[in-house]
């Protein structure tokens, strides 16, 4: 497996970031947060999942940050239409609300390089971007917990 990659680019400048979530306000507050740091910005938008594709070929994020559920197509199977159709694509940051094993398992296994939760505190979702733009994977702390323990081999 070849070990995670920083985002092309990503040191000529901001690192740049599109919002895909079914809500408003959400995509709303995430843009103020984002938009108010000098190494981050918002550079697209939208609200499901069916139009993140042409959204990355147009603007080229290098982070998109990904809610699971949205109408007609979740962010899980947008995550893996990004990573199968584009060659260098944006590394995808799956957010929810919802803490379910399923979720994680279904973002990682379609590419995602993070996942994260969205009552995290905006500085951690601030170092969320900054961490994956870097090569770097993320998990919240109790995918991990649970991950290492479904996935733990007993001692020989």
């Amino acid at each position: 497996m070849t070990p995670p990659q920083p985002c092309p680019d990503a040191n000529d400048g901001p690192v740049t970031v599109a919002l895909v979530d079914d809500e408003a306000l959400v995509r709303a507050g995430l843009r103020a947060l984002i938009n108010a740091e000098d190494d981050l910005r918002v550079v697209a938008e939208a609200d499901d999942g069916t139009g993140v594709l042409d959204l990355a070929r147009r603007t080229r994020p290098h982070i998109v940050l990904m809610d699971v559920r949205m109408p007609r197509l979740d962010g899980i199977q947008a995550t893996a239409t990004l990573v199968s159709s584009l060659d260098t694509p944006p590394k995808t940051i799956v957010v929810t609300t919802f803490e379910n094993d399923d979720y994680v398992y279904g973002a990682l296994r379609a590419g995602a390089s993070g996942f994260l939760l969205k009552r995290s505190r905006p500085e951690d979702i601030l170092a969320a971007i900054r961490l994956v733009a870097s090569g770097d994977a993320l998990l919240f702390p109790a995918a991990i917990r649970t991950l290492a323990a479904t996935h733990a081999q007993p001692a020989t």
